[in-house]
Formats: structure tokens, sequence, C-alpha cells
């Protein structure tokens, strides 16, 4: 039976997975960003669902972003940005879009749980989030959520925050951003 007191224990956990990230790769990913001429986004799952929200509210500071998979998704150079992430710390088509990017020679921000994931050797950044994923045995699971929620959470809080520095690092106000929301709706 779903408790109330579940609700403190979610959000305690996605606290704790959030807090677990480094001020100072925050301020490193901010300069990635603020450096590239475009920025490429790719995930998948509910990973991909927050790295899109992402995607959205840095085109509306103003960056040209892409999400890898779209079919206006333009060629990436050495002067972009691409972003990626595995919480478990490895998918293969994470893995073969790094190869793509690694010969573009694009600079690389990777989040993942798993500082140990083989894709760290492609990432100009690692960005590590504390939390449980899909890859941690069932049985030694100890989030009250089911699989990588946790990770998915803390990504979004994390997103969040950073938008929040660059917006006051790029200088725009909230009426500027509002510019760049669609009108197609």
């Amino acid at each position: 039976m779903v408790k109330m007191d579940q609700r403190v224990e979610i959000v305690d956990e996605a606290k704790k997975a959030f807090l677990s990230v480094n001020e100072k790769d925050i301020e490193e990913f901010a300069k990635h960003i603020q450096q590239a001429r475009k920025i490429f986004i790719y995930g998948l799952g509910r990973e991909r669902l927050m790295l899109q929200a992402f995607a959205m509210r840095l085109m509306h500071l103003g960056f040209e972003v892409h999400m890898v998979g779209d079919v206006t998704t333009p060629k990436i150079t050495e002067e972009d940005l691409f972003i990626t992430s595995s919480g478990t710390g490895y998918l293969s088509t994470v893995k073969a879009l790094l190869n793509v990017v690694k010969e573009s020679k694009a600079e690389v921000v990777y989040m993942t749980a798993d500082k140990d994931s083989p894709l760290t050797e492609f990432a100009s950044q690692m960005i590590v989030i504390q939390a449980q994923t899909m890859k941690d045995a069932i049985d030694s699971r100890q989030s009250l959520q089911p699989m990588g929620a946790v990770f998915e959470q803390a990504q979004l809080f994390l997103f969040e925050w950073l938008i929040i520095w660059l917006k006051d690092k790029v200088n725009i106000s909230d009426e500027t951003m509002e510019q760049y929301h669609t009108n197609l709706e």
C-alpha cells in the first residue's frame, strides 16, 4: 500500500542524488555549453525525456541545440558539443554515437551513475550522479522507486540548476527567454 510519507522519501532520494553532483562540474559544463557553436543531445528512454527538457531550455536561452535522431539534426563538427547520458554506464547506441563524435573532434559531456563506465574514455567531461540505476541488482536496490527513477530525477534538477547558472552567465532576462518560446501551440 502506498503511504503518504513515501512522498518525503522520494523527494529525499532525489535531493541526495542531486546534491551528489560536484558544483565545479556544473561550472565546467556551463563553460562547454557557452563555448559550443552548436549543441547536440542524445539519450534513450526516460533519460532522453530529461535531456529533451534541457534542450528546450537551452533553446530558450538562445543556444542552437539539436536532439540527435531528429531529421533536422545537422552535421557535428569540432566546434560543437555533444551531451549524452547513460545512467547504467553503457548503452551500445551511445557508444556508437560517441565513436562518430570522436571522429568529429567535438567536445563531449557524459552523464552517468557509473564512475567506472567504459564510455568515459570518450568524454571531455564526465558528470557523475550518485543514484540507483537498472545496473544495480534488484535485490540490492535501496530506493523505493523503480529502476533508474532517482538518477533521472536528479538529472532534471541538475539541468534546471544549470539553466539558472547559464541564464546568469549569459545575462538573459525572463522576457528574452520568452521571446524564444514557440508560438506554434
